[in-house]
């Protein structure tokens, strides 16, 4: 490197961010104290009072949460579980609590096996658990002995319930203590779900075993987006954001069924783009253009794992969906676009049942809609029609950074 490029790099180094003081607080991970949380008072509480036989021992009660995306469902889980577990420890209790994304750890296994590992410290219970090697039933014994070792309660956060691959893992945990698989330690479940619809894909003898509460986090309004933004406005150097910069990344987030986590992600993409625009200032403009980056971020995100034919699929919908009227779309239209498709990638087409099996996941993955119809004429059936959840350029733009979708027009 030369002497001009080494003193270029160090500059930066040594550099202070014009724009940021403190990114972390716009990551939507991260857990603000209780003042910056705006309007769910009522949610803390309510999930605060289940929870509360468990900071002196008791069982907590489990609950089910649902709302959409954004509604800081778990915000509010993680907040009330951190500070349950704060005042048990005043309390002498040894309470501890795992947080458990479904979209990432999907089957029973896993998510005993995450379970066991979070819990456990091996220096205490000479308990090892391995990543893989044992029966699904080795690894609930591994987790029973590490519970009864170590903790009076755990909490158990399971995000995105919906995405789970089975339920008999929340029979297994809920019914644990009434089986005998443990002695002392209490286990508290907190589903969370954006399907307010989650409770009816469970059996019985789940519903009877879990004997849950349950509520639902209503949508932000523009007013409270505004406030949530306000509250975490030092993340930014001050006199940074111009007067119009958090009204607009409010009103963007409302029309999106009040989704903070939108809104968040709106003001920080701002101010990346301001960063790396050399903009002493946050302007309208870089939110109008950050709204467009995180509806694509969104989106890749979701089809970043997605086979190619699961991609052409949709990409094929957003073709028909492209400037046209009609927002929902047959299977066999869809069929016809995306043949056409393939032979422009190069891939072998799939049938056409099987290219709506990709569709199907692709809607159970809220990457779709769809709709069930009543076929015209005597001894129809049933007909999927689909439709895409975001503009079809962000589908494309989305896909697009696919390399094998780059030359398709």
């Amino acid at each position: 490197m030369s002497d001009e490029a080494q003193s270029s790099l160090d500059s930066i180094w040594q550099s202070e961010d014009p724009i940021f003081t403190n990114k972390e607080l716009l990551d939507i991970e991260h857990i603000p104290d209780e003042e910056r949380i705006i309007g769910r008072d009522d949610e803390i509480s309510n999930l605060a009072n289940g929870i509360h036989p468990a900071i002196r021992g008791g069982k907590p009660r489990n609950t089910i949460i649902y709302g959409k995306t954004g509604t800081g469902k778990s915000l509010v889980a993680k907040h009330v579980t951190q500070s349950a577990e704060r005042f048990a420890q005043k309390e002498g209790t040894h309470l501890a609590r795992a947080y458990i994304d479904c979209t990432q750890t999907t089957t029973e296994t896993q998510v005993v096996i995450k379970l066991a590992r979070s819990f456990n410290d091996s220096e205490k219970t000479d308990i090892s658990v391995p990543l893989s090697g044992l029966s699904t039933n080795a690894y609930y014994d591994r987790l029973w002995n590490v519970l009864d070792t170590l903790h009076d309660v755990v909490i158990i956060i399971l995000d995105e319930i919906d995405k789970l691959q089975e339920n008999n893992v929340l029979m297994q945990l809920s019914r644990a203590g009434e089986a005998g698989k443990l002695e002392s330690c209490k286990v508290g479940i907190v589903a969370i779900s954006n399907k307010i619809s989650f409770k009816d894909s469970l059996d019985e003898r789940v519903l009877s075993s879990l004997q849950e509460r349950e509520f639902i986090f209503p949508p932000y309004d523009a007013n409270q987006l505004r406030e949530i933004m306000r509250h975490r406005e030092d993340a930014f150097h001050e006199g940074v954001i111009s007067d119009e910069v958090i009204p607009l990344a409010a009103a963007f987030a409302a029309q999106e069924h009040g989704d903070a986590r939108k809104a968040l992600d709106i003001l920080r993409n701002a101010g990346e783009l301001a960063k790396d625009d050399g903009s002493d200032l946050v302007l309208e403009e870089h939110v109008r253009d950050a709204r467009e980056q995180a509806d694509i971020d969104r989106f890749s995100k979701l089809l970043q794992d997605q086979p190619t034919q699961s991609k052409a699929a949709v990409y094929a919908l957003s073709l028909l969906a492209d400037g046209q009227k009609q927002e929902e779309f047959s299977t066999r239209e869809i069929y016809e676009q995306y043949e056409q498709l393939t032979k422009t990638l190069d891939i072998d087409a799939l049938s056409q049942r099987r290219m709506a099996d990709r569709l199907n996941e692709q809607a159970f993955l809220d990457i779709l809609g769809i709709t069930d119809r009543v076929g015209r004429g005597r001894g129809k059936g049933m007909t999927n029609f689909y439709y895409l959840l975001e503009d079809p350029e962000v589908v494309q733009t989305a896909i697009g950074s696919d390399q094998r979708f780059s030359d398709v027009e």
